[in-house]
């Protein structure tokens, strides 16, 4: 089926009908801006031709904006060229991917190739990432493809084989052989993923990890390692989870420096395995480590040409020892405790790393998104805004322990798509999240979206460590079974990004978003005869009207500003044509295009109505209203919407500048909004929620509505 363009609210809901439906699972991995691999490769052998991507190009905006961008003298001699011109017998795996297949080049990208070396542990986790059966010579047509994760869902994400060269050597990732381009086409498509090359720029091998993997990552601080850590990290290699390491910098001018024993700050670096040795007669703990360089390592103890070795057990020495330049070596725990800041432990099966026992995760992954003026409240600094943030129900049902009470799991809050909006001069926001206990009053329910008063009166149980401009921020918090609320927000209010928020818990729990159910509790309104209608109101009416006894659009909106013109307290840009033939279309009853004396009526005790409602909530007399009190009103009317729903009003009716809605636009937005759920209810005859509308009756209806 060819993709066709769809408005914004049809294109959302049909993608939740397609995650719904599996799309995006490892098995049906999305199709990365629609391109198919199968049928793409088909079309060029049966042309004979080589397949040039045109979605990432051979040209300076692929390589960057900045540092690698069109005028940086760091370009400059870049060509872009097929392995088949670099080499006369290019490979793509040989004799199975191996870490020094991955050597870093002119790219900031440690991150990265620290992650892609640590998938070569695992063959079947390799393959999940790089395909089975490419390469350069059955069938060769200059296309490859790669699935990476991505928030939540898998992607294929398929590229040509130009690859950036300078003096006939790879700019970027390389193998140490020279002939193997795996490594270097991955880093092709992850740099199409996110826009250019320059986006990789920078990074935490986090990021990468769950990326090829889709897991969930841990991270720890070295000098506050908890006691049982070494255990920790050899439970996570024999179960072939992907171990980072680092060490901090302290200023810019420590980024990448090096220290007298070789290791390098500001780096990533994978870790690779863990032993335990016989030293002297006493047990000595060994972890061995890769700089994704290929080159510069460790000199001091258990470094390759290290005294410790010739102490060592022959068949030991011969089973772990080598004395090559690769990037890898060995150093001991208590030298790894002290010379490294941070390790990140990326969980593949999502077993527990607190028990010897082999347990599951149970797992819930939500999309959502920070909208300014309808979701993004900022964190608890904001009270007047804080509440309006994204809300999830966690509950808690089986402790860790028989005979405990306290459940463990772990929050994972990510935003998305920051890389590729770096050349929009976006970066990360500063996020994070709370917890909190669900009051006794709303136990067991799910249509509910706590508001400001609960979060002014109530403490949270439990936070993220730190608000902080990372791509993902977890924690691993330990409560009391029970039902909790998780709020992840932005650390100041207004700030705009989509997100994914992930749950993982030792024992079974059940996982919903919180938010309230789409109702209207609207007063019963009867369309009065003539005669039940009050003289006075007859007499301005016909003073109004007109010979022809009826209001159209003209002259609604010449009633409209008079009246809103005498109320200073207001303001307003006037009432549109455009509001104004909707609020006529919306009242009128015969199809006629114009409001009789009845029609007029309802709708005038609606704008008495709505005009008291405007001014109770307008809190501040600003004589607009904010975004939230804007929520807070049409709850007291008796509407309750969910955060999508109200994203759109404001989109739709609120000032974008400022987020306030003027007079005018709450109320075209309430006439509109209690017309649709009255339209519905008189559609919906046998009152089951759902109406069947053949197509001309829905066009007519949105059309018209």
């Amino acid at each position: 089926m060819e993709p066709v363009l769809a408005c914004g609210s049809a294109a959302r809901l049909r993608s939740q009908w397609d995650r719904d439906g599996g799309l995006g699972q490892h098995d049906q991995a999305m199709k990365f801006l629609g391109q198919d691999f199968e049928s793409l490769k088909a079309e060029c052998l049966r042309n004979h031709c080589l397949f040039q991507d045109e979605a990432f190009p051979p040209q300076a905006s692929s390589l960057g904006f900045k540092e690698l961008g069109p005028r940086s003298p760091k370009i400059q001699g870049v060509g872009w060229m097929r392995p088949t011109e670099l080499c006369s017998n290019p490979q793509f795996i040989v004799d199975g991917a191996t870490r020094t297949d991955v050597c870093q080049g002119a790219l900031g990208d440690c991150w990265l190739l620290a992650a892609i070396a640590s998938l070569t542990l695992n063959e079947d986790l390799l393959h999940r990432v790089v395909p089975h059966g490419q390469c350069f010579d059955r069938e060769y047509a200059g296309i490859f493809h790669f699935q990476i994760w991505q928030f939540g869902e898998w992607v294929d994400v398929v590229i040509d084989d130009r690859l950036p060269v300078k003096d006939g050597k790879l700019l970027f990732v390389h193998s140490a052989e020279g002939a193997e381009f795996w490594s270097a086409l991955l880093e092709k498509a992850y740099a199409k993923l996110n826009g250019s090359y320059e986006a990789l720029s920078g990074g935490s091998t986090s990021e990468g990890f769950e990326d090829f993997t889709g897991g969930v990552t841990e991270m720890y601080e070295l000098k506050k390692a908890p006691p049982d850590l070494y255990s920790i990290m050899g439970r996570a290699v024999e179960r072939g989870s992907l171990l980072g390491c680092s060490i901090d910098i302290t200023s810019m001018f420590d980024m990448e420096a090096v220290t007298f024993k070789k290791l390098v700050k500001g780096h990533a670096y994978s870790i690779t395995g863990v032993d335990e040795v016989t030293y002297k007669g006493n047990p000595t703990k060994l972890v061995r480590i890769r700089n994704p360089w290929g080159e510069v390592e460790w000199t001091g103890p258990w470094s390759d040409n290290s005294k410790e070795w010739g102490s060592v057990d022959q068949a030991v020495r011969a089973r772990l020892y080598n004395r090559s330049e690769d990037g890898e070596f060995w150093m001991s725990f208590s030298d790894f405790l002290r010379e490294f800041s941070r390790l990140e432990i990326c969980n593949l099966t999502a077993d527990t790393l607190q028990s010897d026992e082999l347990k599951k995760w149970s797992s819930a992954l939500y999309q959502g998104e920070w909208r300014r003026g309808s979701t993004a409240g900022g964190c608890r600094n904001y009270p007047a805004t804080f509440w309006i943030n994204p809300q999830f129900k966690v509950e808690l049902q089986h402790p860790d322990t028989e005979g405990q009470s306290d459940c463990s799991f772990v929050l994972a809050l990510m935003q998305k798509d920051r890389r590729r909006k770096r050349r929009e001069g976006k970066d990360m926001e500063t996020i994070g999240f709370a917890v909190y206990e669900v009051p006794a009053e709303f136990l067991g329910r799910a249509g509910v979206h706590l508001k400001r008063d609960f979060f002014l009166t109530h403490g949270s149980k439990a936070r993220s460590e730190l608000f902080i401009n990372l791509r993902e921020v977890s924690t691993r918090v330990r409560l009391p079974a029970g039902e909790y609320i998780v709020v992840p927000s932005t650390f100041e209010p207004q700030k705009e990004a989509d997100f994914v928020l992930r749950v993982f818990s030792e024992k079974p729990a059940d996982y919903q978003e919180l938010d309230d159910d789409v109702t209207a509790d609207l007063p019963e309104e009867a369309l009065l005869d003539e005669s039940q209608i009050d003289q006075g109101f007859k007499n301005l009416f016909k003073q109004l009207a007109g010979e022809g006894m009826t209001i159209n659009t003209a002259k609604l909106q010449i009633i409209l500003n008079r009246v809103t013109s005498k109320h200073k307290d207001l303001k307003t840009n006037g009432f549109s044509k455009e509001s104004c033939r909707s609020m006529v279309n919306l009242m009128d009853t015969t199809g006629s295009g114009t409001l009789g004396m009845a029609e007029f009526h309802v709708l005038w005790e609606k704008i008495k109505r709505y005009l008291t409602l405007f001014r109770q909530f307008d809190v501040d007399k600003s004589g607009t209203m904010s975004s939230y009190e804007m929520r807070l009103a049409l709850q007291s009317t008796g509407f309750k919407l969910n955060n999508y729903l109200f994203q759109l009003i404001i989109l739709r009716y609120a000032e974008p500048e400022n987020l306030n809605v003027d007079f005018d636009s709450f109320l075209n937005c309430l006439i509109r909004l209690e017309t649709m759920f009255k339209t519905f209810r008189i559609l919906d005859t046998e009152a089951t929620g759902v109406v069947s509308l053949n197509f001309d009756q829905w066009i007519t209806l949105t059309m018209f509505a």
